[in-house]
This record gives structure tokens, C-alpha cells and sequence, in this order.
């Protein structure tokens, strides 16, 4: 057994380094393990070099890992005859800012579709249910897996970029803000403290990463914060923000910040360990 009292620089690199490559936590600690890695050492060296709290590695560890999303990594990246820049990189959590994801063409298209059935954005509560919550003031809608011929090129461009079938997505959610609107912080991965996690979890698993597409640029306002990271991400249309986390990752921490003038449209997706159903 390898017993080490601190993290050496070349293992420290390579949990990075499968980290990026899109291996989840529980990937790691398997391959540690097969490596001679005591079990409790490597939560601990994981945790401090992804910045996970010692509690999620050891929730995670007691339950199957699910399929997880490959990080872009090359500066660029055609897929679907897009090409996608690749402008910012941070490795923990995995993040992304992905320039020219959707087109303009596609974002009018989005919008337009979106607008008449826009009503009050829900968020889920903590038994799984669907609820207003004054932390959320936007307004928003849902598109069904594949229910239209652009919400299907979309998807198919996302499981090309990340390596996730299509049905490993929640359905794409537009979103509109106005003047004042925010999302405050908050987390996307689901709590397994909460009583509602087995209901939400049976439709797919966890939550594993996110992506937000800016379908328009506010005037002023309106990013993506990450207070943990001290970033924000600006709206640009076409562009995106992609992050990857594991449940219990207090990095991952996020929030649609207030628009100062015009107002915000966007696309998320959010990508589960399995697929998912309705």
C-alpha cells in the first residue's frame, strides 16, 4: 500500500488531467485504488486538488458511478459543421466558455419558438416538485427531447461536444429575463440529503454538468457569476458557459446575475448520469 503525507506534483497533474478527460470522482478513486492508493488518502488527495468536499467523495463512493461528460479541450472544435471556440478553461470545477456554439440564426429561431409559451420559471424543491421561488424571477419554458427539428440538430451538437447521448439531457429549458431579473446563487447538482433525491434522481440519475447558451446580448448585465472562482461569464449571443460537478461540489456554486438594461434570453441544458425520462 502507497502511503503518502502529501500530494506529489506529477499525481497531482494527473488527477487533473482525468479530471478534464471527463472521468468522474468515483473513476479516480478506482483507478487510484488499482494503483496501491489507500482508499481514505486518495478522498482526501481528490478532494483537495478538485476542491470537493470530503462528504460528497464518500457519499459518492457508496452508490454506481454514472456516465459523465467529456471536457472540450482543443482551442477549437467543429461539430455539426459549428465551430466552437474554446476561450476559457478552469479546472476546477471543470469549466468551459464556448464561443460560437449556437449560431444567430438558431438563437432568433430559439426565442421566437420559446415566446409563446413562456410562464413564471419553477424551481425544484427539495421533495422533487416543481415550485415558484422568489430566488428565481424569470420566465421560461421547456422544449421536449427532439420535439423539433432545431431542438434536435442543437442536441445532437451537444452529444457530440461532450460525448453524452442525447437522451442523457434534460429537455432544453428557455428563459427569459427582464430589467432586475436575477437568478440568485445556487447549485444545479441535486442534494441526497434531501427526501425528495430518489424521486428526482429515478428520472436519470444526478445531474452532472450544465450548460448555458446566451441566445442574446443584454446591454447591459446579465452573465453567469461563479463566487467561488471570482468569474463571470458574460452573455454573448451564440456563446456558452459549460461546467461540470460532482454531488456535494461547493465550487460549482452559480448565478444568472441581475440585468442592468435590456433584457437576457437563454438556453439550458442540463446532462444526467443516465438517461433520461419523463
Amino acid at each position: 500500500m502507497k502511503l503518502h503525507t502529501k500530494i506529489r506534483p506529477e499525481l497531482r497533474e494527473w488527477i487533473l488531467a482525468t479530471a478534464r478527460a471527463g472521468h468522474g470522482v468515483n473513476d479516480l478513486l478506482r483507478l487510484m485504488k488499482e494503483a496501491g492508493y489507500d482508499l481514505a488518502q486518495s478522498r482526501r488527495m481528490v478532494s483537495e486538488v478538485l476542491k470537493i468536499p470530503i462528504a460528497a467523495l464518500t457519499a459518492s463512493t457508496a452508490k454506481p458511478s454514472g456516465r459523465r461528460p467529456r471536457h472540450p479541450e482543443a482551442p477549437w472544435v467543429t461539430v455539426g459543421g459549428q465551430t466552437v471556440r474554446v476561450s476559457v478553461s478552469v479546472d476546477a470545477p471543470p469549466l468551459r466558455v464556448l464561443e460560437g456554439l449556437l449560431s444567430a440564426q438558431e438563437c432568433a429561431a430559439l426565442i421566437e419558438l420559446a415566446k409563446p409559451r413562456l410562464q413564471r420559471a419553477l424551481t425544484v424543491d427539495s421533495h422533487g416538485q416543481h415550485q415558484v421561488d422568489e430566488t428565481r424571477t424569470s420566465q421560461g419554458m421547456f422544449f421536449a427531447l427532439g420535439e423539433l427539428p432545431l431542438i434536435q440538430v442543437i442536441e445532437k451538437r451537444l452529444a457530440d461536444l461532450f460525448d453524452m447521448p442525447a437522451d442523457h439531457g434534460e429537455g432544453l429549458q428557455i428563459l427569459n429575463y427582464q430589467p432586475g431579473q436575477e437568478y440568485e446563487p445556487h447549485f444545479d447538482w441535486f442534494d441526497p440529503a434531501q427526501p425528495g433525491y430518489t424521486a428526482i434522481t429515478a428520472k436519470g440519475g444526478q445531474r452532472v454538468a450544465s450548460v448555458v447558451m446566451y441566445l442574446n446580448t443584454p446591454e447591459e448585465g446579465g452573465g453567469t457569476g461563479f463566487p467561488a472562482l471570482g468569474l463571470t461569464v458574460t452573455a454573448w449571443r451564440g456563446s456558452a458557459v459549460y461546467f461540470a460537478y460532482e454531488s456535494g461540489d461547493q465550487s460549482s456554486l452559480h448565478a444568472g446575475l441581475p440585468v442592468l438594461r435590456g433584457e437576457k434570453w437563454i438556453a439550458t441544458k442540463w446532462l444526467r448520469e443516465r438517461p433520461f425520462r419523463t
